[in-house]
């Protein structure tokens, strides 16, 4: 019942953008009969999810093919719970593109967002359920090639070509590994299906390379560092409710291939589990950092996407070492952790970048250093990414903070127990403890920026509150953030059920937890009503001045401003690249003052890289002359060559060299 759910709605979600083709540009409700298409699909979608992840695991064979065995779909627990988001976003992004993306503004794109749009959400279904090479590698390719479709949205601008181009180039690099992975489980196992592995079926140097070939396909399409290259250009430039779900659900396909994967494969060696905890270490920290330096609101999220998948690497490489070392509870906990931050993730960062798209639909810029006092006249927007700025920087009562919760614990813990292996543990614990710190920083800095304050620029729209069309799905992510944060005992029900462990509860007091988280959040409402309905006295006073006698807006801080103190503390990583007006009076005229950071991999080592080989080939030009005699020629020296290789040299001159 639960894959036949699914499956109908994976297919409703497919013919969804089909259908509002069919029926044109001028038809007046196209775009909302598309929509509502999407919804009651993701809603059957969500319905088969839940009820698949507390169902037994069930297969089914679509069709067959003589060659490869035929298209074999799944449902299982794992499978089911990272649906959830798919279908969940799904719906709520199509439905927040109505206000956000009207078809009656956007008459030469959006139809071709909605139609792409369905094909991404079907494609992530279609490869979460794949148990089949070929069922996996037809979701992969069409939501692969969607969201290439999807970031070129606006391809009339040079940014977005350009960020589509390294889109594309990363995903074709991330499928042609995954190729030769899928080439290699089939020359070890005999087999295209996904099936466990026995223990000492393969030899060490097969697994390993099964593993890092993984490891490089599902990791790029994560955006873990150092192969997040392409994720910020990609999620800076597409509409955002496509960078919502670009960032919350379909990194979380790379993520969803490594835990199947390690699934499938025997208990792996202590050297993949410190990978994992490692690369998750590095994109935590270097991702939140980056994040700090960046002046674009999307670009800044955008990073914050790499810090979060470093978390989510942090928990499974605990898992890791626990199959390692035969460690249920680590097992237990960095899964848990892990599966968690997906689904938190998922929330509260497609919010925060649906209310970025609700500053950017107000004010049409993105540049944080021209915006300020957007809270005055949008106060539902701030409320709702106020909750999301929360959350991503795992403060509670928020869900953010359960998930980080699980992931300290499994840092801690076998430390505390004085187990000998868990020395590298103990050394990723301040290292996440600093990515929250980090990012309470840079969330600081982000809505005291935009949202606090007054207005720093006049090249702003009139600014004005979104429209409810927008607001409503903000308001569903923020309330389910809340929900988890306050009552994560039922979360983890969840998650017992997914990883086959019910150790959970009993170690981590959760009961104890959703009390107090309660009680917090009742005084939080109860402080917010009395300020906010309290008798109100305005007293007149004088400001102190010093030189501060007539405050303008231009006297605020601004995000560059605010950042700088930290991008001074990590300009070993950043390198930021500082403009400034030279002061040569005592009393200057208006000065400048700008920083950019370059990407660290894209900008610093690819760019260079090609750029090098482009100039080092260029004498390679003068055969390219546009003469046909000169291809001619060319012709007649390649058939002389392979004409020449057929003589028998050998036979010519062996015997006049021995006589």
């Amino acid at each position: 019942m639960a894959l036949q759910l699914i499956i109908v709605a994976i297919i409703g979600i497919t013919l969804s953008g089909v259908v509002g083709i069919l029926l044109g540009k001028g038809f007046k409700w196209e775009q909302a009969i598309t929509t509502t298409i999407v919804i009651i699909s993701s809603v059957l979608g969500l319905i088969g999810a839940s009820i698949g992840i507390f169902s037994e695991a069930t297969t089914l064979k679509l069709f067959y093919w003589p060659t490869i065995g035929g298209a074999l779909i799944g449902l299982d627990g794992l499978s089911a719970f990272f649906l959830i988001p798919v279908f969940l976003i799904g719906g709520l992004g199509a439905l927040y593109g109505m206000g956000y993306w009207k078809s009656s503004e956007h008459r030469d794109s959006s139809q071709k967002l909605q139609l792409f749009w369905g094909f991404l959400v079907a494609g992530m279904g279609l490869l979460l359920i794949g148990r089949h090479v070929f069922s996996f590698f037809m979701g992969w390719e069409l939501m692969a090639i969607s969201a290439f479709v999807l970031v070129m949205t606006e391809d009339k601008e040079e940014e977005c070509r350009k960020s589509g181009l390294v889109y594309l180039l990363a995903t074709h690099i991330s499928t042609l590994t995954l190729f030769v992975f899928f080439a290699l489980w089939h020359y070890a196992t005999g087999s295209y299906v996904f099936q466990p592995i026995a223990e000492g079926a393969l030899q060490p140097g097969m697994l390993n390379a099964l593993f890092f070939l993984a490891l490089i396909g599902f990791g790029l399409k994560a955006g873990m560092m150092p192969l997040h290259f392409w994720l910020p250009g990609a999620h800076a430039s597409a509409p955002s409710h496509v960078s919502a779900i670009l960032s919350g659900v379909m990194l979380k396909m790379g993520i969803y291939g490594l835990i199947r994967v390690g699934l499938l494969l025997p208990t792996p060696p202590s050297l993949w589990g410190g990978i994992i905890l490692t690369i998750g270490a590095i994109s935590g920290l270097l991702g939140v950092v980056f994040a700090i330096a960046q002046h674009d609101i999307k670009k800044l999220l955008a990073y914050h996407s790499v810090e979060n998948i470093g978390i989510i690497l942090i928990g499974l490489g605990i898992a890791y070492l626990g199959r390692t070392y035969n460690q249920p509870e680590w097992i237990a906990l960095g899964m848990a952790g892990c599966l968690l931050h997906v689904w938190n993730h998922s929330l509260f960062k497609s919010l925060l970048f649906f209310g970025a798209g609700s500053v950017l639909h107000s004010t049409g810029k993105r540049n944080l250093d021209i915006m300020g006092g957007i809270g005055k006249k949008m106060p539902t927007t701030a409320l709702l990414f106020l909750i999301g700025a929360v959350a991503i920087s795992g403060i509670p009562p928020l869900n953010g903070f359960i998930s980080e919760l699980f992931i300290y614990i499994g840092l801690i813990r076998p430390i505390a127990l004085g187990d000998p292996n868990a020395i590298g543990l103990a050394m990723v614990a301040p290292v996440l403890s600093m990515i929250g710190a980090l990012a309470a920083a840079c969330f600081v800095k982000v809505y005291s920026a935009v949202f606090l304050g007054s207005q720093r620029s006049e090249d702003l729209k009139p600014v004005h509150e979104s429209p409810k069309i927008m607001l409503i799905p903000m308001g569903i992510l923020a309330v389910l953030c809340v929900a988890i944060g306050v009552l994560p005992q039922y979360v983890t029900l969840v998650l017992e059920s997914v990883i086959h462990q019910d150790i959970l509860l009993s170690i981590v007091p959760l009961k104890t937890y959703s009390a107090f988280s309660f009680g917090f959040l009742i005084s939080i409402v109860g402080l917010y009503i009395w300020m906010k309905f309290r008798s109100k006295k305005p007293k007149e006073v004088l400001t102190w001045d010093c030189g501060y006698a007539k405050p303008t807006s231009r006297m605020q801080y601004t995000a560059a401003s605010f950042g700088n103190g930290f991008a001074i503390m990590f300009d070993w990583v950043l390198h930021s690249k500082v403009h400034r007006t030279k002061l040569n009076a005592v009393m200057p005229d208006r000065v400048n003052f700008e920083s950019h950071v370059n990407e660290l991999v894209l900008d610093r080592l690819l760019k260079p890289v090609f750029r090098w080989t482009q100039n080092a080939s260029s004498w390679f030009g003068r055969f390219q002359q546009g003469a046909s005699q000169n291809y001619i020629l060319y012709i007649l020296i390649a058939v002389l060559i392979l004409m020449a290789t057929l003589v028998p040299y050998k036979e010519w001159f062996v015997p006049f060299i021995k006589n």
